[in-house]
């Protein structure tokens, strides 16, 4: 099933491209910060902020906005550049990543940046923070949706199944969690240093729904969200496997990449691929 159309296909690969570039350049001028989860996750930030989310950047309290919690704040750059795209503030701002007195930290701090739901930086806190949200959403009788990415490793926290568990007794249909299925972490992939499978039966076994996309691919993960609203007696997970620093092919599939930034050869090469990808992705749509 079709979700969406090939302008808007086209549209969102155009931003997501962007977003892209937008990274790596972040990450040069900061000096430090990550490579692969940010990229790895262009598509599903862009889906969400340009198509799935109800929000609005001029109004970034907005009581019935849905919360986005994003769980694994060391890939904040990604969520900074998309917020910058769709106006919560000017785009030139996004080269103060990590410099004193930004707004923009490594990890994201509610209180400096509107648009931001939580402050994130250990891993396995943010399943909880937005179990929390979806129960108090419940309990006010609203109808926003609660989101939460999280990272694939992070699966390996004891909190994160504290929360599964909260959730599943609960029946918070309210909440969807994508987890960035990338198989990397900073020290190797994580079926080598701690595995993660069957993670799909886990899930079912805390009482989720449970739903797997190439994370790439802009009609499934606007499928998958659409499947979740039609779920209302247990919580949905999205297992979105990606491909850790997409469109950059030197980084690809690469763990060392996990927590480290590109120097100024390799930032100029790759966005020299990702400027050549925006010709493509034009040319293909024509």
């Amino acid at each position: 099933m079709s979700y969406l159309t090939d302008a808007k296909i086209k549209e969102l690969e155009l931003k997501a491209n962007q977003i892209r570039q937008d990274i790596i350049e972040m990450l040069l001028s900061a000096g430090s910060g990550h490579s692969a989860g940010p990229l790895g996750m262009a598509d599903v930030f862009t889906a969400f902020y340009f198509h799935i989310l109800n929000h609005d950047p001029k109004n970034p309290e907005w009581p019935e906005r849905d919360r986005l919690i994003l769980s694994n704040g060391h890939i904040v750059p990604v969520h900074y550049a998309v917020m910058a795209e769709a106006g919560y503030f000017p785009k030139e701002e996004l080269k103060t990543l990590r410099k004193l007195g930004t707004r923009l930290q490594g990890h994201p701090e509610r209180e400096k940046l509107p648009g931001v739901e939580t402050t994130s930086g250990p891993l396995g806190s943010g399943l909880g923070q937005a179990a929390g949200y979806a129960y108090a959403a419940r309990m006010d009788g609203k109808k926003f949706r609660t989101y939460c990415f999280m990272s694939d490793a992070e699966q390996e926290c004891g909190a994160t199944w504290e929360a599964a568990m909260f959730a599943g007794k609960n029946h918070l249909s309210n909440l969807t969690a994508l987890i960035d299925r990338n198989n990397i972490q900073i020290s190797g992939f994580t079926e080598d240093i701690m595995p993660l499978e069957p993670l799909r039966q886990k899930y079912e076994a805390f009482g989720w729904h449970v739903l797997e996309i190439n994370g790439h691919d802009f009609n499934e993960i606007a499928g998958a969200v659409e499947r979740a609203k039609e779920i209302f007696e247990k919580p949905t997970i999205i297992i979105a496997r990606t491909i850790p620093g997409k469109g950059v092919d030197f980084m690809e599939g690469q763990y060392e990449w996990h927590g480290k930034p590109p120097q100024k050869d390799e930032a100029e090469k790759a966005l020299k691929q990702l400027r050549t990808l925006q010709g493509k992705i034009i040319s293909e749509h024509e």
